[in-house]
């Protein structure tokens, strides 16, 4: 596709999103009344800024969703340490309350503009960043575009990008180049990441490595972790997190399988979307399984087989009591959940098949002992053998936690990259 054809085709994208201005109102209220929105903010959508600028230095950072906003917190800090003001944006109601018990002073947190022209310019208007830094592989074009036109370097931090987005921008390369060439930086994860952003035109990128190998472990209420583990006393226990519709029921079965040769077993569910809770409950309770759904404060009794844990930013909390972490997304086609914040937390990882979103990260746990699942039966061997030796188990975590220590020190890499635009904004 030409260049001439490939600007036109990213215009028409921008003409859609004015069009479709008039349907926002109802797409967000839609989503509001799903739990997918914050009602009372749904100007900052529409980028109706609720707070003043600050003066001085201003950076714009953008996170997806909770992963991405626990990962890029330290970088939040080392700028507002630095005396640069950061207006923090995401998408996800859970990542706004990440952000609001975790962002430093000197930061705070707006909900990103839709990406249509208009909204995303009233946004720039009223904060006018000197810089806009956006992780992982939050890419909107009308955003890219009018970052470049007003001036603005975005660059992208902590950058990865799927083979299954890597293919679909390639498909459209005139279009990729519209848009990957107007950004000036990109701060990639992996070498493999880095060679996908070069091949769609991106001018600079350097590999600095991942931000969440940096990160703290989430923060746990001790008063609550003491709680939950007094509640759990001497059970058998395991955790399976971020799991995806389809998985809860292999997991269930994988439960009733072990459950007589490991008495007062305990199986922890996380869902990844915790408003599916409820069917989670109703659809384990039909398979003879006693469940208890902390949404509903419902406390572990002896009694209790699952334990749904249906609600926001608590994984910190069941991968401190479970030994073993089973990691959702990976028995379906969607590609694997992160498992650093277990390993980190001396957790033993079971996943499935499917982890391409993470491949280098597994690949590298899984040289040191991890076995692959695909599907319930593995799944119980797996857990059987660890549930039965927890001296293996805590071997296991041990040597994954080692394999992933030379992997730090993304924060003082991606730091010494971004130096020379933060000097850029203290003499501008």
């Amino acid at each position: 596709m030409s260049d001439v054809l490939s600007d036109a085709a990213l215009g028409a994208y921008r003409l859609a999103g004015r069009a479709a201005v008039p349907l926002l109102p109802f797409a967000l209220s839609w989503r509001a009344r799903r739990g997918k929105e914050d009602r009372a903010r749904l100007g900052e959508r529409f980028g109706r800024a609720s707070l003043p600028r600050p003066s001085g230095r201003l950076a714009w950072i953008h996170a997806a969703s909770v992963g991405e906003t626990n990962a890029v917190m330290p970088l939040v800090a080392k700028l507002t340490e630095a005396g640069i003001a950061v207006v923090f944006t995401s998408v996800t109601v859970s990542s706004a309350g990440i952000a609001a018990a975790r962002l430093p002073a000197g930061a705070f947190h707006q909900f990103a503009p839709v990406d249509v022209a208009p909204l995303v310019g009233r946004f720039l208007d009223h904060w006018r960043p000197d810089l806009a830094i956006f992780v992982e592989s939050e890419l909107w074009p009308t955003t890219i575009v009018q970052l470049s036109r007003a001036g603005i370097p975005q660059i992208l931090v902590n950058a990865r990008l799927s083979e299954r987005s890597y293919r679909g921008w390639r498909r459209f390369a005139g279009i990729a180049r519209s848009v990957f060439g107007r950004i000036p930086l990109c701060l990639a994860q992996s070498a493999t990441d880095a060679e996908r952003y070069r091949a769609l035109g991106t001018p600079k990128v350097v590999v600095t490595g991942n931000l969440k190998f940096d990160a703290p472990p989430p923060h746990v209420d001790p008063a609550v972790l003491a709680d939950f583990r007094a509640a759990i006393a001497d059970r058998p226990v395991w955790v399976a997190a971020s799991t995806h519709e389809g998985e809860e029921t292999m997991v269930a079965e994988s439960h009733r399988s072990l459950c007589g040769r490991f008495p007062g077993l305990l199986t922890i569910i996380v869902p990844r979307h915790p408003e599916r809770g409820d069917a989670i409950r109703a659809h384990l309770s039909t398979l003879g399984l006693k469940v208890a759904q902390r949404s509903r404060s419902e406390i572990v009794d002896r009694g209790t087989d699952v334990y749904v844990a249906d609600t926001f930013g608590e994984l910190g909390l069941f991968y401190r009591v479970a030994p073993i972490a089973f990691l959702g997304g990976s028995l379906i086609p969607h590609g694997g959940q992160n498992p650093i914040e277990p390993v980190r937390l001396g957790c033993a990882v079971l996943h499935g098949p499917h982890v391409h979103n993470f491949s280098d990260i597994y690949a590298i746990i899984d040289a040191v002992g991890s076995p692959k699942v695909a599907g319930a039966t593995d799944l119980a061997d797996a857990l059987a053998a660890l549930l039965a030796d927890p001296a293996a188990a805590r071997r296991q975590a041990s040597a994954m936690a080692d394999a992933l220590k030379p992997l730090s020190g993304a924060l003082i890499a991606t730091m010494a990259e971004l130096d020379p635009y933060l000097r850029r904004g203290a003499t501008s």
